[in-house]
């Protein structure tokens, strides 16, 4: 088992995409804001409040000081979830945005993710919403200036049920407008129809606001997350319709992409179109639902207009990892269900969770594409790290769960607004109810953020205490990560297999990032008790790192409030609970 082991290791660390010698990191730490929440300073907030009763962000909020103060902490990218127009229960009609029935929007905000307009913002984020373009084109401006990249959310998957665009371009025809809605599946059909029948909106549906005539439908389109029925669930994505690629789901999943489906080419237009506004990249909503051969063909021509544009997937299947980036031109795939979980189960302290998991991530998974992978342990789908059903109850559990997040490769970082600051979203917002998540349908407030902007000054001046701790400690570890060119550009080495039987395996992971003449070897212990151990450096690891011997010394430690000391004394370590290690080597 050794040597099989051992055979593992060499080929993925041998592997040309792990042995490479990079000049270009790929350790962009993307920040990812709740677009509507995120510059809302409105205090007083009620459950289904309104824009108007609850505040929003506006475009404006976005200021030069903010952005100054996110790139001081070390941020390169910002991911704005729910810019482009989406369903909403706000009346917008004055600015020529249709109503949308109650019925089929969630939340009093709507879903960012229920696209409406592919060629237009909502109008609720200007503060004139009929010059929203050019609000929004203002900050783009502001963005670039203070050195930031924006990232737009992309929505390929689904849209709206009722979509109508009031600001596409001339000759650009609506999604569904030439549809032959007789056909439940054609290649030139946008959506995909169940003849015959009319949609029934799900039982529990209750809106918050007054319904005066019922939702029409006929016939009724597939929800957006393939549910071939008239009657979703509520637990269905019931307020989105599937777009058809060419993909016949009901036979097979046969293709039909030749000629190339109309969806294909409208979908390319509107990367385009924001593209040459320039924006500077996507995060691609349920990318592995849309055929890898559309990316294929999308995200070259998307390239040859700005070739430094990056793609983002969120994925969840990783045998289609490799499919996603090399075929479809992927940057980035979502790290989630192996780094996350792996992580996250250790963190909740679940029967057999172990730091083996992690191990499984490179050995089984994108070992020799760990570059394309992001990492995180919060965004707007996930619970908040600090909550009992994530931490444990042990919120300083966060620190070696974010720095082998940060540090294990050099592909990109991404942190949730708020998470920063211990955001525990406890409060009870509308459709959100308390679920140890950020709300993302709702007009609200999130609080730890709102007390760090601090009336416009970004300075965190009413952050408690402990957030305050807790805000030094991810501004610290942005600093090493973008100042250490081992984490940046060097390789990986996993140590686990080498440890004798002293080393607490189970709960504590140790790693080499190392260059040619800069090496770092990285514990972190996930234990909420100390531990004492000798780690080893195997004959392996110094013949890839060229070395016949290393002196140790410590060079950072990342420890939680009133931790015990550290202690490297040769190859032997003493290491606090819920603590990372950076020793050089």
């Amino acid at each position: 088992m050794r040597k099989f082991y051992l055979l593992l290791l060499t080929a993925a660390l041998l592997h040309p995409l792990m042995a490479q010698d990079k000049s270009k990191s790929d350790k962009h730490v993307v920040y990812q804001m709740m677009f509507h929440l995120w510059g809302n300073q409105q205090t007083q907030v009620k459950r289904n409040g309104s824009a108007s009763e609850n505040g929003v962000t506006k475009f404006k909020d976005i200021s030069e000081k903010g952005l100054k103060a996110l790139k001081k902490k070390g941020y390169s990218h910002l991911y704005t979830t729910g810019i482009l127009e989406h369903a909403t229960m706000e009346d917008m009609t004055a600015y020529g945005s249709p109503l949308d029935h109650p019925h089929v929007v969630k939340g009093r905000a709507g879903s960012p993710f229920a696209i409406k307009d592919y060629y237009d913002v909502n109008p609720f984020l200007a503060d004139k919403p009929a010059e929203r373009m050019q609000e929004f084109a203002a900050m783009l401006d502001r963005v670039h200036k203070a050195d930031l990249k924006l990232v737009l959310d992309f929505v390929p998957n689904h849209l709206a049920r009722a979509y109508h665009s009031d600001m596409k371009p001339a000759g650009v025809v609506d999604f569904g407008q030439n549809d032959n809605k007789d056909l439940s599946f054609s290649s030139n059909n946008n959506f995909y129809y169940l003849p015959g029948t009319q949609f029934t909106v799900p039982a529990g549906v209750n809106p918050p606001v007054p319904v005066t005539v019922p939702y029409t439908e006929i016939p009724a389109k597939v929800s957006g997350n393939n549910v071939f029925s008239a009657q979703p669930s509520i637990h269905d994505w019931f307020e989105t319709v599937k777009l058809n690629y060419g993909v016949d789901l009901q036979h097979g999943n046969q293709t039909h992409f030749d000629p190339i489906p109309d969806t294909w080419l409208k979908m390319t237009e509107v990367l385009l179109y924001w593209t040459k506004k320039g924006v500077d990249g996507f995060r691609c909503d349920m990318a592995e639902m849309v055929p890898v051969e559309f990316w294929a063909y999308a995200i070259p021509k998307v390239k040859a207009l700005n070739p430094e544009a990056i793609f983002i997937a969120e994925i969840y299947n990783p045998a289609e990892y490799r499919n996603y980036i090399f075929k479809g031109g992927f940057d980035y795939l979502y790290d989630k269900v192996g780094l996350y979980d792996g992580i996250r189960h250790i963190m909740e302290k679940k029967p057999g969770a172990t730091t083996a998991d992690i191990t499984r991530v490179w050995q089984q998974e994108s070992g020799d594409f760990a570059n394309h992978m992001l990492r995180f342990l919060e965004n707007h789908d996930e619970t908040r790290l600090n909550t009992p059903a994530f931490a444990a109850n042990n919120f300083w559990s966060t620190i070696p769960g974010m720095v082998l997040t940060a540090s294990m490769h050099d592909g990109p970082l991404m942190i949730y607004f708020g998470q920063e600051f211990g955001e525990k979203a406890q409060e009870i917002e509308g459709f959100n109810e308390a679920d140890d998540r950020t709300t993302m349908f709702d007009f609200y407030r999130v609080d730890t953020h709102q007390r760090w902007v601090n009336g416009g000054k970004f300075d965190g001046g009413e952050l408690t205490a402990d957030e305050k701790v807790i805000d030094s400690f991810y501004t610290d570890l942005l600093a090493w990560v973008n100042s250490s060119c081992v984490i940046q550009l060097g390789k990986f080495f996993d140590l686990q297999y080498a440890q004798n039987a002293g080393y607490p395996k189970d709960k504590v992971y140790s790693y080499l990032r190392y260059l040619e003449k800069d090496r770092n070897l990285i514990i972190c212990n996930f234990d909420s008790v100390d531990h004492s151990f000798a780690v080893e450096i195997p004959t392996l690891a110094l013949d890839m790192m060229g070395v016949k011997s290393v002196q140790w010394k410590e060079e950072k430690a990342f420890l939680p409030p009133a931790s015990s000391a550290v202690k490297v004394e040769g190859n032997h370590i003493q290491i606090p609970a819920n603590s990372a290690l950076i020793i050089t080597l």
